[in-house]
């Protein structure tokens, strides 16, 4: 087991909330196609270097793009959130990150926020 793979715990609380949608072919495991979404996702990796033991890249990378649509990814964080009692916590890299320049703003300059092209005076 990788350490970016799922542990059994978290594997029972995300598979019954899998999109299973029978066609002819079938599937490739979904337990191995997550392992290898969350291993792109946690390494940085581009999809190309995705190991060989995570299955097809294609296949992650389509799962990874469709399961939004079917609501999949909003299921599986209330069901993690849910199994461990709302005890669990989440941050990522954009809710801490500032820019180097961030600590030495002069005031009175007005902040141009560039994503949504509103202006913020600075306190």
């Amino acid at each position: 087991m990788s350490r970016y793979d799922l542990t059994d715990f978290e594997w029972r609380v995300i598979e019954p909330l899998l999109p299973n949608k029978p066609r002819g072919v079938p599937r490739v495991d979904d337990r191995r196609v997550l392992n290898g979404i969350f291993w792109v996702l946690r390494s940085g990796a581009p999809w190309r270097d995705l190991p060989e033991r995570c299955g097809p890249r294609t296949t992650c990378y389509n799962r990874f793009v469709r399961w939004p649509k079917a609501g999949f990814w909003d299921r599986m964080m209330d069901a993690i959130t849910a199994a461990h009692h709302g005890d669990i916590q989440m941050i990522d890299s954009t809710s801490v990150r500032a820019h180097q320049q961030a600590a030495t703003a002069k005031r009175g300059i007005e902040i141009i926020v560039s994503n949504c092209g509103a202006s913020l005076p600075n306190a």
